[in-house]
This record gives structure tokens, C-alpha cells and sequence, in this order.
């Protein structure tokens, strides 16, 4: 069923690229960032492959697709931020369980986790919600730090695409179980770190006499 649902999202993608060219490329990524699950693992490397024929610009197919993602992040960023005023409401448990991930991330990790979280699969599509709930960092330094994240993963799936020219289409499904790793690690990770903190806490309550 997934493999059906990501076939059909696989030939709209390179038939808007064909269609539309670079604009195509950034709405595509737009979406990728606003949570649309629209893999940049097949947009860009279509695009490099389209670079190989000479059709594209290597260069300007980078910076289109980090551009679109830079827009669909501050989007999504800007979405969270009115959750967070009050002014959209999402009773959801599930974006509440995201929201105290990225927290987590951003307590662990401080600016590295915006620049980090572009470019991991899975977390660069959801982690600009939860940041604008949490109103992380300056809105600047947000987007500045996400740009480049960006421009990091749209140059290295784009060169894939170029570097594989006609047979780039292995890369996706190579990525799909990358997907999962990188989503099972999160989780490990998460877990591992909420059990250091309760361990330290009551290690504190234990030495305080508590």
C-alpha cells in the first residue's frame, strides 16, 4: 500500500519538475517542509539527474531546492508559533510528543539541533513545528541556520542524482530504510536521555537526603 501511495507521489513529483523546472523543484521542497510527506529524496536527485542532460543548473537547482525548504520551514515555524499564542488549536498527543522531542534536541544539542535537523531524513520535515511552539533562538537564526542546513542536503542529493545520472531512482529506496534507522535512533536516543536525566535526579535526591 505505501509502495503504491509512493509511486503515484513519485511520478507527480517528476512530472511538476518536467513541467514547471526550478520553480518546480522549490514548491516541491516547500511542501517537503510544511509536513507534506513529498520525499526530497526523490526531488532532488531527479533534478541532478536532469543536471546530467544539461536541462538544469547544478548550482541553481541547490539553491531553488534549499530555498523552498528555508520557506516551508519558516511556514511550519510560523504555524507552531500560533499554537503557541494560542491563536491555532492542536489538541493533538502526537504533536505534543514532538514538541517535547524537539525540546529535548534543542536542550541537548542548543543551535546544532536547527543546523543538524536539516539534514537527518524524517526529523528535517517535522522540526520546525515544534521549534515555533517552542520559539527557539531568534527568528534569524532560525532561518539562517536552516538555509544552510539546507543547502547542505539539497547539494548532496542533487550531486547523488548527477553522479548516478539514469539510475538515480536506487537512491530512494536506499533512503526510505535510511528513514527508519535515522527515526529508530531518534527514538533510542530520546529515551536514552530522558533516563540520564531521571537517573541524575534521583541520584540528587539520594545524596540531598531527600
Amino acid at each position: 500500500m505505501i509502495s503504491a501511495i509512493l509511486e503515484i507521489i513519485s511520478r507527480y513529483v517528476l512530472l511538476i519538475i518536467e513541467q514547471t523546472g526550478y520553480a518546480g523543484v522549490f514548491f516541491l521542497m516547500f511542501l517537503e517542509s510544511v509536513n507534506i510527506p513529498i520525499p526530497s529524496e526523490i526531488i532532488m536527485p531527479f533534478s541532478g539527474f536532469l543536471v546530467a542532460k544539461n536541462i538544469f543548473n547544478f548550482w541553481l537547482v541547490i539553491f531553488f531546492g534549499a530555498l523552498g525548504n528555508l520557506a516551508g520551514s519558516l511556514f511550519s515555524y510560523w504555524l507552531g508559533y500560533l499554537v503557541r499564542k494560542g491563536i491555532l488549536h492542536w489538541n493533538n498527543h502526537k504533536v505534543s510528543g514532538e514538541v517535547e522531542k524537539a525540546r529535548l534536541w534543542v536542550d541537548r544539542f542548543g543551535d546544532w539541533a536547527i543546523f543538524i535537523s536539516r539534514i537527518l531524513p524524517v526529523v528535517r520535515t517535522f522540526i520546525s513545528f515544534p521549534l515555533g511552539v517552542l520559539m527557539v533562538k531568534s527568528l534569524w537564526r532560525f532561518s539562517i541556520l536552516t538555509f544552510i542546513g539546507s543547502i547542505i542536503w539539497s547539494g548532496f542529493l542533487t550531486y547523488l542524482g548527477l553522479f548516478f545520472g539514469k539510475n538515480w531512482e536506487v537512491l530512494h529506496i536506499y533512503f526510505r530504510k535510511f528513514d527508519y534507522l535515522i527515526l529508530a535512533l531518534i527514538v533510542f536516543g530520546g529515551i536514552f536521555w530522558i533516563w540520564h536525566i531521571l537517573r541524575e535526579r534521583i541520584k540528587n535526591k539520594i545524596k540531598n537526603g531527600d
